[in-house]
């Protein structure tokens, strides 16, 4: 059967060349470079706090190969970083503060089982601090220690009285030694079925199977200069039908350890998983023979449990209600001794993500927290423990009000260190991570007074000294064209402030007029934002060195703006937020007539796609797109609501299940499905097929509509990517589609694709 392509009643405009050519040059940071960029993760400090280990990735495509390492890094001393080359990949972890651990697969058995290393470091250091160059930093070829019985094993850590505490998978009966058995058995069970009576059936890229993680100690001690670990693994959480960490991205930062326990959160196990997010904190000894549930019971999701230097407290950050991911987290403390809980940070308006207490003895607490688009390291010092177990304890304001200790860029990786000093990693929009340490000559509780205004004092004001340590992707980055972003404020939807990002090309002058193609960008999330960070998912900087002004709205539902602003976008995806970005779109019409609004693109991944979708539906809208570019979009709200693996959050954020009557409205009114018959824009839909957040037929279902439809419009599946695109190759092509549809569009000599 023989039809006419649709696309021929709207042809796409031809390009000044054959075949589309990203971006390159010396001066140029183009997608391929960008790619090609070391990935520095966050810093880990050792026990002493002289040293730290930094994991590190680089990408080649001439090789074809993702290069491991691990940095060793001086704290205080000039020294340059050591890196170890981690040919076989695996995780690396300190034993004492000369020794790293090093776990990799054991190619003897086809990686079934893992081993694990000890590489002893040694170093002269150079008295005289100008002269590093006559500093001596090595390291030994790493020893055998001996094996785990499991190739799942992951997030260690190590506590000084002689137990290496990880997670593993295993099955129900939670067995470390007979996984490997029973995972014959199950590849051996002649179908390939799987079978659920519960949620999850799947979750981010992975259908759930019959295993499930879970945290295990084994005795690891040091008998002079030789490690040696025991056969002896325990389960500590077997028999309590918990899991931990958390899938599907809870790591090391989901427990912690003290000189005798673990602290760990676990979802709550009477739950159904897929529509609850209640998760409770357990504390449990090495041996595993008590377990104690912290939580009141009444809480929603918990994260990052921490102990105290000397164990006898704990922190961790806890939501309200069960069922919601993006409520207002809150600093809960638990004293061990007096068994009392308490709400820290009841009536700060901010979300704390990182927390840790310091090593001095000054009973402070440190966090990362997000505020007004960048996440600044923040501390507050604790106040005496309560009577009694509370939520709404009443403080003198210097336990109340945080302190903010730097202003810019986004921080991770928070350690405290002896001495009265802070590491973190910090990026930034024109630089990927890199090591800061922050120091006190004197305690840093000596400087808050009751009188300092929250926001306004940083570590400058406090006297405090923050030295960047690394510097990993300098010389890479020197030449390029990077812009460090303007940030812009505007009245958006009930007259509240919104703020926004402005990055410019290379070659931007403010004497332009009406030269420069934009490109407007939404965030996903959507309670999430545009940071001042580095990110390899949405470079802004490579967007602006493909020719484009670059234009990034933080509108309701944004975090870091406050909880009212983050909660107002629930049952209105449709409403607020799309008067805030026309809003913000006018202003910067106005504000930059550099700007040529007749060469303007729109792009956004996951709820951002939403937004293009929504905004294909609604030409009264007026921001005149000439094409669009929707990443893992959402299409149908309401089908999406059942979809998606995390049930909990379309649930939430439309007032009930797809079928309720309130959630029924909601989906047919704020739905892109609904308005299919107003769509007018050229789209390129691009999607995962591994992605179970916002599963592919929600990008297949709008590019078969404009098919029909006779607009202008291109699929790009890529079959082994999940929710985010990681694959190094994947992300090269992703970036080349997307910037030659744009050219297509709004490239020299391009016409408007719009029927508008």
């Amino acid at each position: 059967m023989t039809s006419t392509a649709p696309h021929l009643l709207y042809p796409v405009p031809k390009t000044d060349h054959d075949e589309y050519v990203l971006r390159e040059g010396d001066e140029v940071f183009s997608p391929k470079e960008m790619i090609e960029l070391p990935r520095p993760g966050a810093p880990v400090s050792n026990p002493e706090g002289d040293l730290a280990l930094v994991s590190s990735s680089k990408y080649s495509f001439e090789g074809k190969k993702n290069f491991n390492s691990v940095f060793v890094v001086a704290i205080d001393t000039v020294l340059p970083p050591l890196e170890i080359a981690l040919s076989d990949g695996g995780d690396t972890f300190w034993l004492d503060s000369r020794t790293i651990g090093h776990v990799v697969p054991n190619p003897e058995d086809s990686h079934k089982t893992q081993r694990l290393y000890a590489i002893s470091l040694s170093f002269q250091l150079s008295q005289e601090p100008t002269s590093p160059e006559k500093s001596h930093f090595a390291h030994e070829a790493p020893v055998l220690i001996g094996s785990l019985p499991v190739n799942t094993a992951a997030n260690f850590r190590y506590s000084p009285s002689g137990y290496l505490v990880f997670s593993a998978y295993v099955y129900v009966d939670g067995d470390l030694g007979r996984v490997m058995e029973y995972d014959a058995a199950y590849e051996d069970r002649g179908n390939a079925a799987l079978v659920y009576d519960h949620t999850f059936a799947r979750q981010w890229d992975t259908w759930v199977g019959p295993k499930h993680k879970s945290l295990f100690t084994v005795p690891l001690s040091k008998n002079g200069s030789t490690w040696i670990l025991e056969d002896a693994f325990t389960n500590v959480l077997r028999g309590t039908k918990l899991t931990s960490p958390v899938e599907p991205f809870g790591g090391t930062d989901n427990f912690d350890v003290s000189s005798t326990h673990i602290v760990y959160t676990a979802k709550d196990p009477h739950l159904p998983k897929g529509w609850h997010t209640k998760q409770n904190i357990y504390y449990v000894d090495f041996a595993g023979t008590k377990t104690t549930e912290l939580t009141s019971g009444k809480q929603g999701a918990t994260y990052r449990p921490v102990f105290n230097s000397i164990g006898d407290k704990v922190a961790w950050l806890e939501l309200d209600k069960d069922g919601e991911e993006s409520d207002r987290s809150k600093v809960i403390i638990y004293d061990l001794v007096k068994d009392v809980r308490y709400t820290l940070t009841q009536n700060w308006d901010r979300s704390p993500s990182e927390l840790v207490f310091s090593k001095s003895g000054d009973d402070l607490l440190y966090f990362v927290a997000p505020d007004l688009a960048r996440m600044k390291v923040f501390v507050l010092p604790l106040p005496p423990t309560p009577p009694q177990s509370t939520l709404h304890p009443v403080f003198p304001e210097r336990h109340t009000v945080p302190i903010a200790l730097t202003d810019s860029g986004t921080a991770s990786g928070l350690q405290a260190l002896p001495g009265h000093r802070l590491l973190f990693a910090l990026s930034c929009f024109i630089s990927p991570n890199d090591i800061f340490v922050l120091r006190d000559t004197v305690s840093l509780s000596d400087h808050i007074e009751r009188d300092i205004e929250k926001g306004d004092v940083y570590h400058r004001a406090l006297g405090l000294t923050l030295t960047q340590i690394t510097r990993f992707t300098t010389d890479a980055l020197r030449g390029k064209s990077l812009c460090r972003g303007r940030e812009f404020w505007f009245e958006g939807a009930s007259g509240r402030r919104i703020q926004g990002w402005l990055l410019t090309p290379p070659g931007f002058s403010l004497d332009d007029r009406k030269k420069w193609p934009v490109l407007f960008c939404v965030h996903g999330g959507p309670e999430y934002a545009w940071y001042d960070e580095w990110s390899t998912h949405e470079n802004l900087n490579v967007y602006t060195n493909q020719g484009y002004i670059i234009v990034a709205i933080n509108p309701t539902g944004s975090t870091s703006f406050g909880q009212e602003l983050t909660s107002d976008i629930k049952e209105d995806w449709g409403g607020k937020p799309f008067e805030d970005l026309r809003k913000g779109w006018r202003y910067v019409l106005v504000s930059y007539p550099q700007i040529n609004p007749e060469r303007a693109v729109a792009c956004g991944s996951s709820w951002g796609g939403y937004a293009m979708n929504w905004i294909q539906g609604h030409p009264e809208f007026g921001f005149g797109f000439k094409a669009m570019v929707c990443n893992a979009g959402i299409f149908d709200t309401s089908i999406m609501s059942l979809w998606t693996d995390e049930l909990f959050f379309m649930n939430e954020d439309f007032g009930g299940r797809p079928w309720d009557e309130k959630s029924k409205r909601l989906h047919h009114k704020y739905s892109p499905s609904s308005t299919v018959a107003k769509w007018t824009i050229p789209e390129l839909f691009t999607h995962g097929s591994k992605d179970y957040r916002v599963v592919e037929t929600e990008s297949i279902a709008p590019y078969h509509a404009l098919l029909q439809l006779g607009i202008p419009t291109r699929l790009v599946i890529f079959r082994d990517e999940n929710h985010f695109m990681q694959g190094h190759g994947n992300s090269l092509k992703w970036h080349y589609e997307v910037f030659r549809w744009f050219d297509q569009w709004v490239g020299a000599g391009a016409k408007s694709g719009s029927k508008d």
